[in-house]
Formats: C-alpha cells, structure tokens, sequence
C-alpha cells in the first residue's frame, strides 16, 4: 500500500498514457468534406444500400440531355422482360427517326433493323435516330412512348422527373434531377443485370460505321462499367457514372458542366471520395435469421425474423467493429403467421447516429398450434405481463 501511495503520480501518468492510446486506437476515422465540384447539380449515392455521400442541388430540376436515354432503354428492357419485345425484332425505320438531328447511329428511313442493334445503337453511341425509331416500334409515336416513360418515372419514385420525348433534345418541360437519374442508374443495374454489360461496351460499328463510347471513365478507370453521358447547350456537359471496387458499387450524377472533360473529372473526383473514405459493410445476408423471438400459440414456439433482402450499411472506413444492431418489435408476436409480414424493426447505429433501419419480417410460416399448445400459451401470457 505505501508503495503505491509513494508513485501516485507515475501510476496515473502510465494509466492516462494507455487510455490516450487506447482511444486513439477507437477513435473514428477523420472524414473531409466532399469535393466542392464545379457542376449545376450532382450527387454520389451507394447502390447497396442508397445512402447519399455527396450531393449539390441534387433535387433541382435540369435539363438531363441525353441521360435522358437512359428510361429510353430503361423501358425497353421492361418490354423485353415482359415478353412484348424480343432482341430479333425487325424495326422500320420512319423518316422521323431517320432525319432526327443530333447524335446518329446512321440507320437509313425504309430500312429494318433489329432491336439488339437499336439498343446498342442507343447506349454505345447515343443515336437520337435509333431512340426515335425504337420508341415508335414499342409504342406507335413517341409522344405515347414519352407517357410511357413518365409512367415508369413514377412507378421509381422519380418524382421530380418528366419527359416529352425519348432523346433528351431540348424541349420545355423536359426536366429531371441528379436524384432521380441516379434511382433510375440504380434501377438499370440491380433489375437487368443482363443487359447492363453493354454500358461497358468502348465501341459500336453500325453499317460499317464505328463509333465510341462518349463516357471517357470507361477508358481511365477499369472500375467503371456504366452509364451514359449527355449534352445539349442548354443543358451542359452530363454524365451518370457507376463503378464497382471489392464489395461497394457507388452511382454519380453530374449534371450542367461546361465541358466534356469537367463532367469527366467531377464525377471522377466523386466516386474517389466515396471509395477512400467510405466502405459498404454486409450485416446480414439475404433471408439470414437476425433473431429467433418467441411466439405464442404457434405450431412452434419460435420465430425467424430477418430483412428478407439482407442489410448493408454504409459507414466510415475501418468503424464496421463499432456498430450496434438492435431490433424492436410492435407487439407480442402470435401465431398464425405468414412468411414476409412486418413484425418490427432492425435499426443500425454508429455511436449516437443512426445509420440504417429496415422492417424486421416474418422469414417462415407458422401456423396456429394445438388446442393444448394454445390453452397453454393462453396461461402463460396472463402470467407473463409486460416482461415477455
């Protein structure tokens, strides 16, 4: 005891020295602002789980220019998945979409071409030609076709979007946001997986007619795989990006630069920031069991409950070890119940911050239990109370 009364001050030096390393150790990561860009509008989203990185006038409606093609294609991989389209399909080309100015894919009025080279046409080389005639073989006029877009629009969320024709040439009203182009990104990516491929492609030859890929990143980043660019005067320099490094796909949006080789860099600058200082963390896998809770007058006296599509989240680099999961559940859970109905909530956080929640679901069915088994449970909810 005298020894340790003699060195007080050594003792709490040595000990204040070790919390020092220890919380330095812990401590989180420091993150810089995003980039300042040099752009109208434009915004930087995690796919995985839609968390917004970086943004600037993200829902401020502009013109999107040839982004535009985008619901072009967007709506016609719809009808190939429905069965109403097929790749092989022989489109006639009507004079309108023949003499339509702008970027060309050079197909000649009169003649048939088929939908896979249209959509290429389309993607690789942002024919305004090939969208026209495409858009009057699914749906008679591009006018039509133009509701059919804005019907799709909505069926997404994108709300701030609406279209009056299937190029993106200027035309008033004809606007959309950074936040809508990159739900839309998203949407091509996640539900045509199989088609998505040809927004990599660096070249198109039509009619013995080369022509490349406007988005440069293709060509400087291995990890970029998509999308498309635009431009018009009016509308400036645009681009929607997306690349994908280890487990993390990010989407950018650029929108309004005044050259090809801002939009380039902004979105560049963007989806480096995003990759260096973010990472997207799989807490749990699609249908995994999160808990097993009990239930009562079940066939069964447990429950398993998950997020039916896993659970991401998007958090600081290196703070995975650092977050808390929690679920909460509306009620005392009873039996029957079908797989997939809502019984709480599973909420995700870093410190004090929230990071993500999701509804918690009923992974498996379970019916009604006995007449025993329920009279049992009957006795001992009325015992339970509010504890269980």
């Amino acid at each position: 005891m005298k020894s340790v009364l003699r060195y007080p001050s050594a003792l709490v030096l040595c000990f204040a020295m070790l919390l020092s390393i220890s919380t330095a150790s812990t401590a989180a990561p420091l993150i810089p602002n995003a980039p300042n860009l040099d752009a109208s509008s434009y915004i930087l989203v995690d796919f995985n789980t839609g968390a917004i990185l970086a943004e600037k006038n993200s829902t401020m409606q502009a013109e999107p220019a040839s982004i535009t093609k985008l619901m072009t294609v967007y709506v016609a991989f719809q009808e190939l998945r429905n069965g109403t389209l097929q790749l092989t399909d022989k489109v006639t080309v009507s004079k309108k979409a023949w003499r339509t100015e702008g970027s060309r894919m050079f197909i000649e009025v009169g003649k048939q071409v088929k939908v896979e080279d249209l959509l290429q046409g389309i993607i690789v080389q942002s024919g305004n030609d090939a969208s026209i005639a495409l858009a009057e073989h699914i749906a008679g006029t591009e006018e039509t076709f133009a509701q059919l877009m804005n019907q799709h629009a909505q069926t997404l969320g994108m709300s701030q979007t609406n279209f009056l024709n299937a190029t993106g040439l200027p035309a008033a009203g004809h606007l959309t946001t950074a936040a809508d182009i990159a739900t839309l990104s998203a949407a091509i990516i996640r539900e045509f997986p199989e088609y998505y491929n040809w927004y990599s492609q660096l070249e198109f030859t039509y009619a013995g007619i080369r022509q490349y890929n406007r988005n440069k990143l293709l060509r400087r980043d291995r990890s970029v795989d998509g999308l498309k660019t635009g431009h018009t005067e009016s509308a400036g320099y645009c681009l929607a990006a997306s690349a994908k490094r280890d487990n993390m796909r990010l989407v950018s949006v650029v929108l309004g630069t005044d050259s090809d080789a801002a939009r380039s860099s902004a979105s560049q600058a963007l989806l480096n920031y995003g990759f260096r200082f973010f990472e997207t963390h799989q807490l749990f896998t699609e249908k995994q069991v999160i808990e097993s809770p009990r239930l009562w007058e079940g066939a069964k006296q447990t429950l398993a409950v998950g997020t039916g599509n896993g659970l991401s989240a998007t958090i600081p680099r290196g703070q995975a070890k650092a977050l808390t999961v929690n679920t909460n559940y509306q009620q005392q859970l009873m039996a029957p119940i079908q797989a997939g109905t809502v019984v709480g909530e599973v909420t995700v956080t870093l410190g004090d911050k929230l990071v993500t929640k999701q509804p918690l679901l009923a992974l498996e069915t379970v019916p009604e239990g006995t007449l025993f088994q329920r009279l049992k449970d009957k006795v001992l909810l009325m015992f339970a109370g509010d504890d269980e």
